[in-house]
């Protein structure tokens, strides 16, 4: 998610990753690599057919009081470079 000002200048930018996380069972330390994984200790991958909902806090500069959002959805297929859209959404939000 980006937010830039009407001017173009970008004043906030977030990502959020939803996969399944898994675990070697021997630590609670994160494993990505399939062939090290043992068990899943939590799974915050996207679920089909249900509505994920996620809130963002932006502190925004005392002058700006409008900003354009843009929220993009992207499937990751087995790196973070090899990446395919999915969802694109825009909108202008004012404080006021």
């Amino acid at each position: 998610m980006t937010a830039k000002t009407l001017d173009g200048k970008e004043v906030f930018r977030a990502e959020k990753h939803y996969h399944p996380q898994a675990t070697n069972c021997k630590n609670k330390n994160m494993l990505y690599g399939a062939q090290w994984k043992a068990s899943y200790i939590r799974d915050t991958s996207l679920q089909p057919y249900q509505t994920k909902e996620e809130t963002f806090e932006i502190s925004l500069p005392k002058d700006v009081d409008t900003v354009d959002l843009e929220v993009t959805l992207v499937y990751e297929i087995n790196k973070p470079a090899n990446t395919a859209p999915i969802h694109r959404v825009s909108e202008r939000v004012s404080v006021d």
